[in-house]
């Protein structure tokens, strides 16, 4: 079971582990996230320093309305939402992205967070080469096979068994 919280610095170390023995010439993470750290066993400063030493750019979006938003709550009589406040630890989020390169960004709405992430993209262009491999297998001979003998056999009928007596 997932435990409630949010681990900022588990995240980045996660995602060191993934990239740091890529031979990309850009390293790139985006951090999302809509909270504060109250998880996780890894300080996120400490985990954004070891991102800067792989040389990996940690980009950070704050997610999230500006003051209060729904949030759900479990009742006895169901589901209801209450208004929260937000909480998002944009200094700490300015931290990791100035420590590592990147850049702090905020996104109060899906169209906001498409720009940002059409920005990270103008920002970052490296190649990426992705070899896919198919095996397709075709599977309407036997249909065809069968059809045709179908049609054969139907224009045999006519002619020669079923004919038409004038």
């Amino acid at each position: 079971m997932i435990e409630d919280g949010t681990a900022i610095g588990n995240a980045i170390a996660n995602g060191v582990n993934r990239l740091k023995d890529s031979k990309a010439k850009s390293k790139v993470m985006i951090l999302l996230t809509d909270g504060v750290n109250n998880a996780g066993q890894i300080d996120p400063l400490t985990a954004a320093q070891i991102a800067q030493k792989f040389g990996i750019r940690i980009y950070t979006v704050g997610v999230g309305t500006i003051g209060e938003a729904p949030y759900p709550f479990q009742t006895p009589f169901g589901k209801r939402y209450q208004m929260v406040p937000v909480e998002i630890d944009e200094a700490l989020l300015k931290q990791i992205s100035g420590t590592t390169g990147g850049k702090y960004f905020r996104a109060t709405s899906n169209r906001k967070l498409a720009d940002i992430y059409n920005e990270i993209d103008k920002m970052e262009k490296t190649r990426v080469e992705v070899t896919s491999f198919r095996h397709a297998k075709e599977l309407y001979f036997n249909w065809a096979l069968i059809g045709f003998f179908l049609l054969l056999g139907e224009f045999s009928l006519s002619k020669f068994y079923l004919k038409k007596l004038p």
